[in-house]
């Protein structure tokens, strides 16, 4: 029998070593998630922000910390540029703008939580490998703490920053019914965060947030009596097709449509539950509708958590179709569509949201 050699293929020296040297920065930034939620967990940045310029003993002193580690911890830090480094004198200071971004929660340029979820869901990967041979799904519930603690952590900065004064104002007449006293449903909760925001913006209105992991609901009733607005604020355990009540004057889902196994199903439970002129709003992460669209940091950040978090989530519940973190326009409204409703349209966006207004 004959064989068909195939032609040599000419590698270009340079090329291959720039592949290396970038693959090499992406193993210290793979590596950078668990040290910035080790500086944030520890009190690092935000003793640099606080007192800096220090040397590391200085910074492990003010944190209780052991001066070994903290040195590396430094140098890994000043590395990577996450921190400046003086070397006169040895040591290290965060700028105005690293300090915002490592040490001030309610900033929208906020990160700790990013790289929290980050680690969280790089913990889990080996799980998710091996699912990935048989195609079954992880649930939300399944993750480490991590996972849950980091995503609220995530998201909350932006809907401080956009939620009321940027997203709401954009769906017609929704806040007039909220400052009147409307009834909405917080689908898919999580924590509550949104649930809770919007119920200090609007204390004539009535919310019901619900999610179908215990955990976050417990987490979520416990806020909302912290916050002080239990008394119009209920927390339920229920998945997004079979939430309670009806004539709500808003449905909203945050972050979560692309999530559930059933957006469609979802879909028509939001239609069923609404006033004739009540509104949904739909939150999803930015993304175009072509996958190329999506070449750019934020879709690659996206497509990672879609492949370690979102895809399994929905794998795992029934239907399972797995939309994906990065859906996009034309996804999203083919799902409301198909669930019953008639109109769709954009109604906002940030460089990591879309936010939809669907009404019957």
């Amino acid at each position: 029998m004959s064989t068909v050699e195939q032609p040599a293929v000419e590698v270009d020296g340079d090329k291959l070593m720039q592949f290396v040297f970038r693959a090499v920065d992406e193993v210290g930034a793979t590596l950078n998630a668990a040290l910035v939620v080790m500086g944030d967990k520890l009190g690092l940045y935000r003793a640099l922000a606080a007192h800096g310029p220090l040397s590391a003993a200085e910074l492990a002193n003010r944190t209780g910390t052991a001066e070994r580690y903290v040195r590396e911890w430094c140098n890994a830090q000043a590395a990577g540029g996450f921190v400046q480094y003086d070397p006169d004198s040895g040591r290290y200071h965060l700028e105005p703008e690293q300090a915002m971004a490592f040490t001030d929660s309610d900033s929208p340029a906020y990160l700790p939580g990013f790289f929290q979820l980050a680690l969280g869901s790089v913990i889990d990967s080996p799980e998710i490998t091996e699912r990935a041979r048989s195609g079954e799904g992880l649930g939300w519930h399944e993750h480490v703490h991590d996972v849950h603690e980091g995503c609220e952590r995530f998201f909350r900065p932006g809907y401080n920053a956009h939620l009321v004064a940027e997203w709401l104002p954009a769906l017609d007449g929704v806040v007039d019914k909220l400052d009147r006293g409307g009834l909405v449903a917080d689908v898919g909760c999580g924590h509550g965060s949104s649930t809770i925001l919007m119920a200090q913006a609007f204390p004539r209105s009535t919310f019901v947030g619900s999610d179908y992991h215990e955990g976050s609901i417990e987490t979520a009733r416990r806020r909302a009596q912290e916050a002080g607005v239990a008394d119009r604020v209920r927390f339920e355990v229920t998945p997004a097709t079979a939430y309670s009540g009806g004539d709500y004057d808003l449905v909203t889902m945050f972050d979560c449509l692309h999530d559930m196994g059933d957006p469609v199903g979802a879909s028509r439970h939001v239609l069923s539950t609404l006033r004739a002129d009540g509104t949904w709003m739909i939150v999803e992460p930015n993304a175009g509708d072509r996958v190329e669209d999506n070449f750019n940091p934020v879709g690659r950040a996206f497509y990672a958590f879609s492949t370690l978090l979102c895809t399994p989530a929905s794998l795992s519940q029934d239907v399972g179709l797995a939309l994906g973190a990065q859906a996009g326009e034309a996804r999203i409204r083919d799902v409301v569509q198909t669930g019953g409703f008639g109109r769709f349209r954009r109604a906002a966006e940030t460089p990591f949201n879309l936010v939809f207004e669907a009404r019957p």
